[in-house]
């Protein structure tokens, strides 16, 4: 039994005609007796009577006829509050975010998209890149955002933006005044870095690497803002992203030469969840953000 054969039982009932009916359906006449025809050979009874000219219901299509009608309605009741839920902005997002990008990234955007959405709610946690993950997996959150490449074929990536890697250097280092610099400048130093927990050690350490550079490192922290104090303080040099310069924090920073020395910010998503409206909307906000910055320049 098939929704279309139910929709063709009542147009025939309504109108009288399996012709006019074939009309309302917009489908060839044909087509609808064989589909009525199909329908009652399965109930093993006839629901109508063919008159030469009239058709008319039996005892048991006026049995079956208002069954039909409520199938239809909760059908179309159905599809009309799953297309309302699809639409609609209300509901939770659960996001994590890595501490790289936590407090430089989130705030503005926090703000801009609660303002936009008001009924939404937006509840946010810090982690590192393997807690998200889990938590991905577990569902405990909706999305991930943090630093490309990730690994793991089980999710799917969203690129938000690619940001360059600087060279946070002390007031009076030589090179504080330059407008880059490449790492193989800095092979005499000593490197204050973030713990072997943060993805941006990964990458920090891939950029050294590829200036053929062993960085000594003298300090580890878990957060950015004890590097640049350490980096002030002259104990010794370390990288940063971009969004994480700080001109209160006293360093200097010079960007560093080499073209890969970047960082890719995704919003990452368990492979093949479904996601509601709002999901999606805070997903789709920074790039729509971004686009209408581009314009307005």
């Amino acid at each position: 039994m098939e929704v279309q054969q139910l929709r063709y039982v009542c147009a025939i009932a309504e109108t009288g005609s399996f012709s006019r009916a074939a009309e309302r359906c917009q489908v060839a006449q044909p087509s609808l007796s064989q589909q009525v025809s199909k329908l009652e050979d399965e109930l093993g009874t006839r629901l109508f009577d063919r008159l030469a000219r009239s058709v008319r219901l039996t005892d048991a299509g006026r049995t079956f006829l208002p069954h039909a009608r409520t199938i239809l309605q909760e059908t179309e009741l159905a599809r009309s509050e799953v297309d309302g839920r699809r639409r609609d902005v209300r509901g939770t997002v659960m996001v994590g975010v890595i501490p790289t990008i936590a407090p430089y990234y989130l705030p503005e955007r926090m703000t801009r998209f609660m303002r936009r959405f008001p009924e939404a709610s937006l509840r946010v946690v810090e982690e590192t890149t393997p807690v998200l993950l889990e938590s991905l997996r577990s569902l405990a959150i909706d999305l991930a955002i943090l630093s490309l490449p990730l690994r793991h074929r089980e999710f799917e990536t969203t690129p938000l933006l690619t940001e360059r890697l600087y060279a946070a250097l002390p007031p009076d280092h030589p090179r504080a005044g330059a407008s880059n610099l490449a790492l193989r400048e800095l092979r005499e130093e000593r490197f204050v870095m973030l713990r072997d927990s943060h993805c941006f050690r990964e990458i920090s350490l891939a950029a050294c690497h590829r200036a053929h550079l062993d960085p000594r490192i003298a300090f580890e922290s878990n957060q950015i803002s004890s590097l640049l104090g350490m980096v002030t303080a002259g104990v010794g040099v370390s990288l940063v992203p971009e969004m994480a310069m700080d001109p209160a924090a006293g360093c200097r920073y010079v960007r560093i030469s080499d073209p890969k020395a970047v960082r890719t910010i995704a919003a990452a998503r368990l492979r093949g969840r479904s996601f509601s409206r709002v999901q999606e909307a805070f997903v789709d906000f920074p790039k729509t953000v971004r686009q209408r910055r581009s314009r307005n320049r």
